[in-house]
């Protein structure tokens, strides 16, 4: 074995996977984590784990790996990830974990992500959950929202004493895990659900279909309801749209929709009474890996399918391993491209998307070399859907309902980056309620803060 090289993981064939919505990743077996763990160096001075958003004790976790030890691998995870099979396959551990590997200076870094699959999905399978908490304390804690940071916040909590409920506006607890990624990249009944199965089992309750802002006041939480804290994490889910003429038309979708009526409503299930309509040819604008969603899942539908994005392939701020995806199975990217009219028939339906070329000038504010409009370039995709993926914003149903909790000029609840707290007493936020749309496992690291803030103070 070239121990300077990862393990290779096993894949679904792209072009049996285009037509499919079974998870693309088979991830590893026994014999390939053993292989792929004795890889790690066990450095003294970890530096993988500086670069993990919840601090997981990763050289001690695979080194229980290689003592073919996966319950202890999986406690050592727990202590810092209530979330395990979901990070090992949502997480950027390129830019993570993976990213400051000592492995990967000479080499290929060590598949941390994959390894924590392998660990979390084998516990999965023969029961072993971590269930060490403190005795209870008598202190009740409310959280807003049953996505990564709720979740993470509530686990934290609940392992420290604290009776935890969480409070969620949909019929099913999860957020973005349940309704913005796909099955394909990752399972909702054997991996969401157990995941969550495993958070109430430390105690932690879960009540949907409550809207906070409309169902109950925060407010009456804290003055009512006998909650010492509260935890928002709500998300952030006002899909955002461009503004160009034509964007009404019918068959235009924000990325947010169209994704929650395939994943949560199983719309791309023949057995489910839920329809989503697809295209023949379908532009997905935007370059992040919710655009990627979008276009792998309209592709699995039937559409032939592009993405059209004003930057280049550099610029793509998507993780390179779902671009690699999206392109082995067949999807067009049509880069350095900005739409700026939505053409629709006298009956208000799609026909296509006038498109101008651009090309790169200096960078702008995120570093990333700005976009310029090419003059006189414009023509006209043929197209008859169009799914918008340009990220989201706070719903502002709690902000606009609660006194004194500010928000700045983009909806975002303020709260402290290493605390949560809020302008309001008692009440703490964190995920993408504050950040705007951003990744799961920074959510995660804004719950475990926000959790640890609430111990301290009600301690």
């Amino acid at each position: 074995m070239d121990m300077m090289k990862k393990v290779p993981v096993r894949e679904q064939d792209p072009k049996v996977r285009a037509t499919n919505f079974s998870e693309v990743c088979y991830g590893y077996n026994e014999e390939e984590a053993l292989a792929e763990a004795a890889r790690c160096l066990n450095c003294k001075k970890p530096f993988c784990m500086d670069g993990c958003p919840v601090n997981i004790n990763i050289p001690a976790f695979i080194h229980a790996l290689t003592e073919k030890d996966i319950e202890k691998a999986g406690d050592i995870i727990a202590e810092s990830s209530s979330l395990p099979a979901i990070c090992g396959r949502v997480c950027p551990q390129e830019t993570q974990c993976e990213g400051k590997c000592v492995r990967g200076i000479k080499g290929e870094s060590v598949s941390i992500g994959k390894l924590e699959r392998f660990v979390a999905d084998t516990n999965r399978a023969n029961g072993h959950v971590s269930l060490a908490k403190a005795p209870s304390n008598g202190k009740k804690v409310a959280v807003i929202g049953a996505g990564p940071a709720g979740l993470t916040c509530a686990g934290d909590l609940a392992r420290l004493g604290y009776e935890v409920k969480i409070f969620e506006a949909l019929h099913k607890a999860g957020g973005v895990l349940s309704y913005g990624i796909p099955e394909f990249r990752l399972p909702k009944e054997e991996v969401v659900a157990k995941e969550i199965e495993n958070v109430e089992k430390l105690g932690v309750s879960i009540e949907t279909n409550v809207i906070i802002g409309k169902s109950v006041l925060l407010d009456e939480l804290l003055e009512k309801e006998g909650f010492s804290a509260v935890f928002i994490g709500s998300g952030a889910g006002l899909p955002k749209f461009m503004g160009i003429p034509g964007e009404s038309g019918n068959q235009v979708f924000s990325a947010n929709e169209f994704l929650t009526r395939s994943n949560l409503m199983k719309g791309f299930r023949d057995d489910y009474d839920t329809p989503i309509h697809i295209g023949k040819k379908v532009i997905v604008v935007g370059g992040g890996n919710v655009a990627m969603d979008a276009a792998r899942t309209a592709l699995r539908l039937g559409a032939e399918t592009h993405i059209v994005y004003r930057r280049s392939l550099e610029e793509l701020p998507s993780r390179a391993e779902e671009v690699h995806h999206a392109v082995e199975e067949g999807i067009v990217f049509d880069l350095l491209q900005n739409p700026t009219e939505i053409l629709n028939d006298e009956n208000g339906n799609v026909t296509g998307v006038k498109i101008i070329k651009m090309e790169l000038g200096e960078p702008d504010a995120s570093g990333r070399r700005r976009p310029v409009e090419i003059p006189g370039s414009e023509y006209i995709m043929d197209c008859d859907m169009v799914i918008m993926a340009l990220g989201t914003s706070p719903n502002p149903m709690i902000s606009s309902t609660t006194e004194g909790l500010e928000i700045n000029r983009h909806g975002c609840i303020i709260a402290e980056e290493e605390t949560g707290k809020t302008s309001k007493e008692n009440v703490y936020a964190g995920g993408d309620a504050v950040s705007g749309a951003a990744t799961v496992i920074l959510a995660m690291q804004a719950g475990k803060r926000a959790a640890k803030a609430i111990h301290e103070k009600l301690s």
